[in-house]
């Protein structure tokens, strides 16, 4: 099930960062943002336990995929490429047609997941990620107006 982050979600999002990502959003962070009209996150719940989430920060006319992270043994089941398209769904709403994020250069699984909805690499990012150091592939989807 996909729905909307929740401030009882936080632990278990936490939880989430906190063993997926080098350089985590605490609880603060994520309770701020969540809480500001710029943001939108989203949960993907498993009988009762949320197994991933992601996020997206619209910025003037453009759309930032902030974060996405789907727990290891839930993977491969479609559930991040769900977050994803809910969240792109979510943009068009808003009347935004294009899209980025960043991406670990080493991360060809998520790379090939972003290919595969639309997105191209525009640039590289140099010593963009912290522990460990690496460069981040930039990625936009943009789409036709209509």
């Amino acid at each position: 099930m996909m729905r909307k982050m929740t401030e009882a979600d936080l632990p278990e999002v936490v939880a989430l960062e906190n063993r997926y990502f080098s350089m985590p959003w605490s609880e603060a962070n994520l309770r701020e943002s969540m809480q500001k009209e710029h943001y939108l996150f989203l949960v993907a719940e498993e009988e009762g336990m949320v197994v991933g989430y992601g996020g997206i920060l619209w910025v003037a006319d453009e759309g930032d995929i902030t974060n996405i992270v789907v727990l290891e043994s839930y993977r491969g089941l479609g559930l991040g490429t769900a977050l994803i398209e809910a969240l792109l769904s979510a943009g068009r709403a808003r009347g935004i047609t294009s899209f980025t994020l960043e991406v670990r250069m080493s991360n060809q699984v998520a790379i090939h997941t972003y290919e595969r909805l639309g997105f191209v690499g525009e640039g590289v990012r140099k010593r963009f990620y912290e522990a460990p150091t690496e460069d981040a592939l930039i990625m936009w989807k943009r789409e036709p107006e209509q």
